[in-house]
């Protein structure tokens, strides 16, 4: 009986061992399966998530080019911005880390949630930044808790610094975030949605020689993803810096003579064709774009009627006024239609058909030539040529001059302006050319539309002797290390089409302007300086319907605009000024002054006072353009039905 109980025994014994032994080898089996899963199959994949966990790559933000004026003084920079994220997958809970931060940083919770569920879908170990710029208070409340914001981090980068608000803003311009569809369009693998890039004025224009080259660095992460160490490093290269054309301290005189005023004023070199100035009114901040823009002040600034936004040297077109004179005097000279002797009679109007058209001067200017109508701006003398010359013929010599085209500077957005024919006004509004129409064209009143830059480059080339040169803004690029890159040579782009005499008639209208007791700058001569130049008051509405008005009783959006433009030393221009003043009536008293300003600036007492110019003296004015280069040669060919005099070319 015993023996048999122990055989039973010793059966149930080994029949336990031996399913014992076979679930160990089971899970053994099992475990070696994982293993191999998970080391073999899956190992590759793994180890990618493992090598995440702990070691990522981080993106360095490049440094953008400085901009400095043409004498070395810094204009815009970089300063330090703390930028603070999350990331999710070191942030959990979520929500509990958002609520902690939110506490503070003294902020609503619910815009922090915001901003990370506009990124969702974003990789979980991908940094949403939640806040730009948050200031240094904001910085040490977070650095002073990181132990209890697993996830969170504050980045340095450089943000961009405009050191003198609104000052040559429309010049310099501002950044602004990418957006998808400029994304789409540039060809550069270093930009990424989040970036900012120039969206205006240089800072667009020259957005690939300002942008730097983005670095990185490999960093190994705890568990809460805070940096535990930097493994390596690929640092940021900095964008170039660009040498512009102004001088800053003659930019921020044109901005406080344009002060209170809608309008522009441009200040150029005639010799190189450098703009030593570009202001316009009013002006805005470029620094709230980098900041941050509010819907409410967006809408002020786009919906004020002043444009402050708009560039009004480059983006606004006028009636010329009176300055188109020039043009006018120009081409009846060289069509033989007037000469140096030729008169006509003012008596303060010209009748044609069953209109009226008046000259500024009610009393008229009796008999009038060329030099005198340009001095006085004798606008029935005008009249009699504008006739004689019909608009095909008058509009060649606006274009052979520069007008009706952009003038091609680096700045976006350039307007062409309007300089109209026959041709265009019958394929514009369906009706022929009337004759009564070139009267008001041949003042620059009518269709005619210029810029305020289109007008100092022409200005500019009666100045220099006829040289037409291609304006620009920028002096010189050069790299971090102060290698340059680029630098500026002048370029011709053409020649007014007219004689040394014509030139020479004209310039001494032009003196006239200013250092004849009778011109209608007369009172802002320069002592010590010779200006030469021209006024301008181009009407917003007819004549007829405020004639019977004080100047107090027309609203200020009726008022006429006033212009200047001129050039000096009046024998060897070094500056020529364009001066456009929206609604600002005259431009003797309201444009001129601007321009007698900025010319003093620029110039000062380095002048010394000459005898007035005799026309005599002027009948050869060439003074020296050097340096140029040409870029492309202009065949002018004759304007339509002439009958134009032999030349010299």
């Amino acid at each position: 009986m015993t023996n048999y109980l122990e055989t039973v025994d010793s059966e149930w014994f080994k029949q336990r061992l031996t399913g014992a032994m076979v679930v160990i080898c089971v899970a053994f089996a099992v475990l070696i399966v994982r293993l191999i899963y998970l080391q073999i199959i899956e190992g590759t994949e793994y180890r990618r998530l493992s090598e995440i966990n702990s070691i990522r790559l981080q993106s360095v933000d490049a440094p953008r080019g400085l901009i400095f004026d043409r004498n070395g003084e810094l204009l815009v920079d970089n300063r330090p911005s703390f930028d603070l994220s999350i990331i999710p997958k070191d942030a959990k809970p979520v929500q509990e880390t958002l609520a902690r931060l939110a506490h503070h940083l003294e902020l609503p919770v619910e815009d922090l949630e915001a901003v990370l569920e506009q990124k969702k879908g974003r990789a979980a170990y991908k940094p949403v930044q939640l806040r730009s710029d948050i200031g240094r208070d904001a910085l040490a409340a977070v650095e002073g808790h990181n132990y209890e914001l697993p996830g969170i981090e504050v980045n340095v980068t450089p943000r961009r610094h405009y050191i003198h608000e609104q000052s040559a803003a429309h010049l310099l311009g501002y950044l602004g975030e990418i957006n998808a569809e400029e994304l789409k369009k540039v060809k550069n693998e270093d930009l990424k949605g989040g970036d900012f890039i120039g969206k205006f004025g240089v800072e667009k224009s020259f957005e690939a020689y300002l942008r730097g080259k983005r670095g990185g660095r490999q960093v190994e992460v705890n568990a809460t993803g805070q940096v535990v160490k930097v493994l390596n490093t690929v640092d940021a290269k900095a964008g170039r810096n660009l040498f512009l054309t102004i001088d800053y301290h003659l930019q921020r005189t044109a901005e406080e003579l344009l002060a209170g005023k809608a309008g522009a004023v441009v200040a150029v070199d005639p010799r190189t064709g450098e703009v030593l100035a570009m202001a316009s009114s009013p002006a805005f901040d470029q620094n709230l774009f980098i900041t941050g823009l509010s819907r409410e002040v967006w809408n002020k600034l786009i919906n004020n009627p002043h444009r402050p936004m708009e560039n009004k040297a480059v983006q606004a077109t006028y009636p010329p006024a009176s300055t188109y004179k020039i043009i006018t005097a120009m081409a009846g000279l060289e069509e033989g239609i007037i000469d140096e002797s030729t008169t006509f009679d003012c008596p303060g109007y010209l009748a044609f058909g069953n209109r009226v058209f008046r000259c500024w001067r009610h009393i008229g200017h009796g008999s009038i030539n060329v030099v005198r109508a340009l001095s006085e701006s004798c606008d029935v003398f005008f009249y009699h040529v504008g006739l004689e010359l019909g608009p095909d013929r008058l509009a060649w010599y606006a274009r052979a001059a520069g007008l009706g085209a952009p003038t091609g500077i680096e700045l976006p957005n350039e307007e062409g302006g309007l300089i109209p024919t026959a041709e265009w006004k019958y394929r514009r509004f369906g009706v022929p050319w009337q004759r009564g129409e070139s009267l008001s064209v041949a003042i620059g009143q009518g269709y005619n539309l210029v810029t305020p830059l289109q007008m100092a480059m022409v200005v500019a080339a009666v100045g220099n002797g006829g040289i037409r040169i291609k304006p620009t803004i920028v002096k010189a690029i050069r790299d971090v290390d102060g290698m340059q890159v680029y630098r500026h040579k002048p370029e011709k782009i053409g020649q007014l089409p007219v004689s040394a005499a014509t030139l020479a008639l004209v310039r001494q209208g032009l003196w006239q302007v200013v250092n004849r007791r009778k011109g209608t700058a007369y009172r802002e001569r320069i002592e010590g300086i010779e200006m030469c130049g021209k006024t301008g008051t181009a009407q917003v509405v007819g004549r007829k319907s405020t004639e019977d008005m004080s100047e107090e009783e027309i609203a200020e959006q009726f008022r006429p605009h006033a212009w200047f433009v001129g050039y000096a030393p009046a024998e060897d221009p070094k500056i020529a000024v364009a001066v456009m003043v929206e609604h600002g009536e005259h431009g003797s008293s309201t444009a001129a002054p601007i321009a007698r300003d900025v010319i003093t600036a620029y110039l000062g007492e380095a002048v010394s006072l000459k005898p007035p110019m005799s026309a005599a003296a002027d009948k050869n004015p060439n003074p020296s353009v050097t340096g140029l280069s040409v870029k492309q040669s202009q065949t002018l060919q004759p304007p339509p039905d002439t009958h134009r005099k032999a030349v010299d070319r």
